[in-house]
């Protein structure tokens, strides 16, 4: 069995910091893990993230919602607005119609977990994962094998209904219902179970059309269960933090980054390096000036299997390969494939005495 001990350095170096997580995540040196997650570790399964090209709001057509004419170019100018709960407040439709596929592909269990979800999965297992903060409001980390208590939905679930003024509880298969038969399909105009015009889905209590997922909309306020366990684990109850597929944008989930200890590492996953205006910097691998931060650019499901086949943790997601998406599964498939014909090569090696 290979020792965690790394050879003495006298000067900082990427591949060493990047060997001491790794050997950290598997010996057990870490012991409270937190993780902020984004939209990324959710495109393997098929949805689409918001920011990049073909994510929501890049795509997103103005022209095909049931909006007034300023309304429309509002969004034009600003597609975030459609999330937005002053445009929510005088008109349901607009976010109704964007999220339709999605809040019926939800109940269709048309997504499944990928590896980036599993790996959190694991770390509970292993008794390291101090909680996890995510961003998503998919739903696919209360699939998983984790305590509610370990999870904190920073804004909200898609799975939870109710009435966005009066807050009264609203059945989620009766909404699902009445998105399928009340809400247009902007997507797919022949689309035979659709309506040709929106209508309203009213509160049963305050009857206002304010009804939807319990998901927190731009100019709402989180959660205040958020708060609680933000000051339970920052700063002395994390000793690394993971931050993965997010583009560190949205405040003020973003800033979880800054309530670290000075002394505690953060591993940033993600396709762009982000984070540098929250004070996160990442020295060049070429670079000596030392740094606490380190970052993995890529695919998060690649980089998390990547990380799983280092740290130990192979055997553990292949036994997870029922649950996961295509995508998933067929990448899990091939690794462990490569690791039986003993021809897998990754990055990052483990360095031993």
């Amino acid at each position: 069995m290979s020792s965690c001990r790394f050879r003495n350095s006298n000067s900082w170096n990427w591949e060493i910091e990047m060997k001491k997580i790794i050997a950290g995540l598997r010996c057990g040196t870490f012991k409270n893990v937190a993780i902020l997650t984004g939209a990324g570790v959710s495109c393997a399964s098929g949805i689409p993230d918001f920011r990049s090209p073909g994510g929501l709001y890049n795509s997103l057509r103005p022209e095909l919602l049931t909006a007034t004419a300023q309304q429309k170019q509002l969004l034009k100018e600003n597609p975030m607005a459609v999330a937005d709960i002053r445009l929510f407040n005088v008109n349901q439709f607009p976010y109704l119609e964007v999220e339709r596929p999605f809040i019926l592909g939800t109940a269709e269990e048309k997504w499944k977990p990928t590896i980036s979800h599993i790996f959190v999965e694991i770390m509970h297992q292993k008794g390291i994962l101090q909680r996890l903060y995510t961003q998503n409001i998919d739903g696919l980390y209360s699939a998983l094998n984790i305590p509610t208590h370990k999870i904190v939905n920073l804004h909200g679930s898609i799975s939870k209904i109710e009435c966005e003024f009066c807050k009264t509880p609203y059945p989620l298969q009766k909404f699902r219902e009445e998105v399928q038969s009340k809400i247009r399909n902007i997507y797919d105009s022949t689309d035979t179970t659709s309506p040709a015009t929106s209508s309203n889905i009213c509160c049963a209590r305050c009857k206002k059309p304010r009804v939807k997922p319990a998901t927190v909309m731009f100019g709402s306020d989180l959660p205040s269960s958020v708060w609680s366990s933000l000051q339970e684990d920052f700063p002395a109850n994390v000793d690394l933090l993971i931050i993965a597929g997010t583009s560190l944008t949205v405040s003020p989930a973003c800033n979880i980054v800054t309530m670290v200890s000075k002394t505690t590492p953060r591993l940033l996953i993600n396709q762009e390096l982000v984070g540098s205006d929250l004070g996160l910097y990442f020295s060049p691998p070429s670079s000596s000036e030392p740094s606490s931060d380190l970052f993995l650019a890529g695919d998060c499901d690649a980089e998390f299997l990547k990380l799983a086949q280092q740290v130990g943790w192979l055997e553990n997601v292949y036994a997870s390969r029922g649950r996961f998406c295509d995508a998933s599964a067929e990448a899990v498939e091939k690794a462990w494939q490569d690791m039986v014909d003993n021809k897998g090569e990754v990055g990052y090696d483990l360095i031993v005495m």
